[in-house]
């Protein structure tokens, strides 16, 4: 709240310069503000990862989350791999998690999966693009977990329209919870538990709006300042105005289990 007084070329000039690497979103402090869903996802990742065996870490981002949890698990799976799709997030995810002998393995978000089948009872995953459901049941081994939380449909569509104008019901729920329970169950998976959550977002300053837009590319495609310049200003003077840009986020956690023997990775 502290940025009023800041000219919104200023402000404009700050979000643009922030690096987008990775998924810490520690810069956003005191700017933007999210609520956390209930289930607290990276905690619980902790005993899950304590009683896996070979974990796979789906879409790492930059390897926070990963590594938040392995930091804290009594005891660490034998074997740890983790996927990224993005170069920038490669380097950074393999600096942060090389130390604790993770492999971070470049993959495109649509690309087969390059691991055997049966290779892993546990896969996790935080905001994957995409959860690549029939590969997740082919690299899971019988009793095997995939546990992971989903960005749900129309999450922070709030800002979305506000500069794409209203978008169609395909683009609304895209994600939605029920769409992907149906995805899993085809792929032979089944799902154990699956809750959805909605919570409150506030931007504080424009800069935020910026650096937001900037790192979550998929939420505005094509996103720059340029193209954008008007509605970003009005949008500016609207928060100056009036406070806070209040919008909503949808998340839901996702637990499913290949059939077969064994419970290895349930947590």
């Amino acid at each position: 709240m502290g940025q009023r007084s800041r000219s919104f070329e200023e402000l404009v000039a700050e979000g643009a310069a922030v690096p987008t690497e990775g998924w810490d979103f520690s810069w956003f402090e005191g700017r933007a503000t999210e609520e956390r869903p209930s289930w607290g996802y990276a905690v619980s990742l902790v005993d899950r990862l304590a009683a896996a065996t070979a974990a796979l870490d789906l879409q790492t981002g930059g390897g926070e989350v990963l590594d938040f949890a392995l930091g804290r698990a009594p005891k660490t799976p034998a074997l740890t791999v983790a996927t990224e799709g993005w170069p920038p997030n490669v380097t950074q995810a393999t600096a942060l998690l090389a130390p604790r002998g993770v492999a971070v393995v470049a993959v495109p978000e649509d690309a087969p999966l390059p691991f055997a089948d049966v290779a892993f009872d546990l896969v996790s995953s935080r905001h994957p693009v995409r959860a690549p459901w029939a590969e997740i049941a082919r690299v899971l081994r019988p009793g095997g977990t995939y546990f992971a939380q989903h960005v749900g449909p129309r999450s922070v569509f709030e800002l979305v329209e506000y500069f794409l104008g209203p978008q169609p019901d395909e683009v609304r729920d895209a994600r939605h919870p029920d769409r992907e329970r149906a995805e899993a169950l085809a792929a032979g998976l089944e799902v154990v538990d699956l809750r959805a959550e909605t919570l409150g977002v506030e931007f504080h300053d424009i800069a935020a709006v910026v650096h937001f837009l900037r790192k979550v590319v998929w939420m505005v495609p094509g996103f720059t300042i340029e193209a954008y310049r008007p509605r970003l200003r009005a949008l500016h003077e609207r928060i100056e105005s009036d406070g806070p840009f209040v919008a909503h986020s949808t998340r839901h956690l996702f637990v499913a289990r290949k059939p077969g023997d064994g419970d290895s990775g349930r947590g």
